[in-house]
């Protein structure tokens, strides 16, 4: 404990001036309170039993309910699939070796489209196959613009579409005409910090409800956009606040809303666009969303993130009555933006929890009776044997109250020799749920304790505490990280000189930061796809990327002093800790130059780092023999250096 309170005290001297952010309310956890379970049947989880549980990225009913369409990755890639609703053996419709998402089906049922991109570059175009099996059809052929978010219009003919040029910062919105292939623009947005996305067709296609948000999350516009013509009408929209539209009755006269407007925190209702009116639900502290409005425009879902936990509610657009629907506590969340079946009678949901692997299941709305179509998990991984989780708050450096999900072994003794691992999340404005993270269930079921903070910067926990690490990435957060290691420590577990830290994307970015500004705090360290200079990271940037990085530092010109203290590169000279880094060859987001600089930096003081690098991946790793190489990677790099 004392080594890393002094580590703190340090940092909070040559950082900005902290004060206690606000957050909902809740208790302090008793770090005493954490406890390790008993079970003589708990064992290792195989590596290659996490990997061969299938993920899923995209989920659709068919046009008449019967059928789901899936994107999953049964062979290791992610591919489209077709199931019975009812349950049945899945049948193939694609294959490549490049992720396949995003799906969309045709009303006449013939036809299912998806995006699939090149080798991870993340330049999607826009597919069509057969839903009964066939030749797939590349539909749009840009490799230099980047279309997704697909709307099918009424009538079957055209998709609304995002569309964004390589060379531009911002996303504009376009009609792709399904019989020639041609695309075109029903907005042209000047800047490139505004991105604009279709959300429903309404007036029988006559008329489109599109957001217009903000790069950081931080706004959000409602507008309604004349498909004829391009006219667009602001329907909501204030500066510094967010109005985020999810759906809309088919007349275009109630949509589903969220927003943070009075109270910095996302809250859901419906808006009258004839009235100008709102009618919310009943206030909670904690972020809640709005979400699809069922066909025959009775019900719509609301999902309320408490905390790290999600629930959904169904609620009854005349009243505003909500129901919580019966899931288990986990992560709980919508099957795409279309998620009611055709008769507004079920629900397609996935939900997933630190002991049950993601998968879909489906809510009859009448009974509250839960069926799953389809398992994705292997047998193997019984629930009865994987770890547990819990979220824990902890105060940090400042006071400010911090949450995260703890996942705990079994079969501990609370001696103090135990190692553990910090996980930061990628973001920064992002949010770690309870959800099966298959490397924190690796590492907690051989020994581990794993805790992933949620520390400022993450979504959930309000306005305030979304903006709190604004040019300050790598201070505050990082202070908010560190905090979680001595909550561990102060649990009675853990032996504080075996305590290791891992993360991808600005988890990585993370733990950079973590062991070059507090070189002593951990005894490991592996990061994914993590940034190491936010200078080169600009030079390399798309424009897009550009506009999310000035909202969190500004730009390098004017800031080149929050550039140098926000750069792991300007404190790496300090590391001690053993690093490995994994690297997408075709990383757009994080180039792999950034891996290689870290890598030579350390061995050119004679430090240990190591680097790997995955061909034909981009930002993350989507072939399954990467995920379990760079899994077992991560277990041996932590084995060799954190047990005894």
């Amino acid at each position: 404990m004392r080594v890393n309170a002094i580590v703190v005290a340090l940092l909070c001297a040559a950082s900005t001036v902290h004060a206690e952010v606000p957050t909902p309310a809740r208790p302090v956890t008793d770090p005493k309170a954490i406890a390790s379970p008993a079970n003589p049947a708990a064992r290792p989880v195989p590596i290659d039993d996490l990997g061969y549980s299938r993920g899923l990225l995209s989920t659709v009913w068919s046009a008449d309910g019967r059928q789901l369409f899936l994107s999953t990755n049964f062979t290791g890639r992610y591919n489209i699939w077709r199931t019975e609703a009812s349950g049945s053996w899945p049948v193939q419709l694609t294959q490549a070796d490049d992720r396949q998402s995003g799906l969309l089906v045709s009303p006449d049922g013939r036809t299912v489209y998806f995006n699939q991109d090149n080798a991870g570059d993340e330049e999607y175009d826009i597919y069509a196959v057969p839903a009964a099996g066939g030749p797939v059809t590349d539909l749009t052929n840009t490799p230099d613009i980047r279309e997704g978010a697909t709307v099918m219009a009424p009538d079957g003919r055209s998709i609304a579409i995002t569309y964004k040029p390589k060379a531009r910062g911002q996303t504009d919105m376009g009609l792709l005409d399904l019989a020639t292939g041609k695309v075109r623009l029903l907005t042209h947005e000047a800047d490139p910090q505004w991105d604009w996305t279709p959300i429903a067709f309404v007036e029988g296609g006559k008329a489109l409800i599109a957001e217009r948000s903000f790069t950081d999350q931080t706004a959000g516009e409602v507008w309604k956009v004349d498909v004829a013509t391009g006219k667009a009408t602001k329907l909501l929209g204030k500066p510094k606040t967010i109005y985020y539209a999810a759906d809309a009755t088919k007349d275009g006269n109630t949509l589903a809303i969220s927003s943070n407007d009075g109270t910095g925190q996302m809250h859901a209702g419906v808006y009258s666009v004839a009235t100008g009116s709102f009618r919310w639900l009943k206030p909670t502290p904690w972020e809640q969303t709005a979400s699809a409005i069922s066909p025959d425009g009775k019900s719509m879902v609301v999902g309320t993130g408490i905390d790290g936990r999600t629930e959904l509610s169904l609620v009854t657009i005349a009243t505003m009555a909500e129901r919580t629907l019966p899931l288990p506590p986990g992560s709980n969340d919508v099957a795409g933006t279309k998620p009611f079946s055709p008769d507004s009678k079920k629900l397609l949901v996935i939900q997933t929890g630190a002991t049950s692997p993601g998968a879909p299941v489906i809510i009859d709305l009448a009974t509250g009776k839960v069926a799953a179509p389809i398992q994705l998990a292997m047998a193997s991984l019984d629930p009865a044997t994987l770890p547990r989780s819990a979220i824990v708050t902890y105060k940090s450096f400042d006071g400010t109250l911090v949450s995260a999900v703890l996942t705990i072994p079994f079969n501990l003794k609370r001696d103090g020799s135990n190692p553990a691992v910090v996980m930061p999340h990628g973001g920064p404005t992002g949010q770690t749920t309870d959800y099966f993270n298959k490397t924190a269930t690796a590492l907690a079921s051989r020994g581990y304790f794993v805790i992933q903070p949620n520390p400022r910067g993450s979504t959930g926990y309000g306005q305030a505490f979304q903006k709190a690490n604004y040019q300050d990435l790598g201070g505050g957060d990082l202070k908010d990280e560190l905090a979680a290691k001595d909550f561990l420590v102060a649990s009675g577990y853990v032996d504080p000189k075996r305590v290791g830290i891992t993360g991808g994307s600005y988890g990585g970015f993370m733990t950079l930061m973590a062991i070059g500004r507090a070189p002593d705090a951990f005894a490991a360290a592996v990061q994914e796809y993590g940034i190491i200079d936010w200078r080169t990271m600009w030079s390399h940037e798309d424009a897009g990327l550009q506009a999310y990085q000035k909202s969190l530092l500004g730009d390098p010109a004017t800031y080149p002093k929050v550039y140098d203290a926000s750069s792991p590169l300007t404190y790496i000279k300090d590391a001690k800790a053993p690093l490995l880094s994994l690297q997408g060859e075709n990383d757009i987001r994080v180039p792999r130059g950034q891996a290689q600089q870290v890598t030579d930096a350390i061995k050119a003081k004679g430090g240990v780092a190591e680097v790997v690098y995955y061909p034909a991946e981009g930002h993350g790793f989507a072939k399954r023999e990467n995920q379990v190489d760079s899994l077992k990677r991560t277990i041996d790099w932590f084995d060799k250096y954190l047990k005894k």
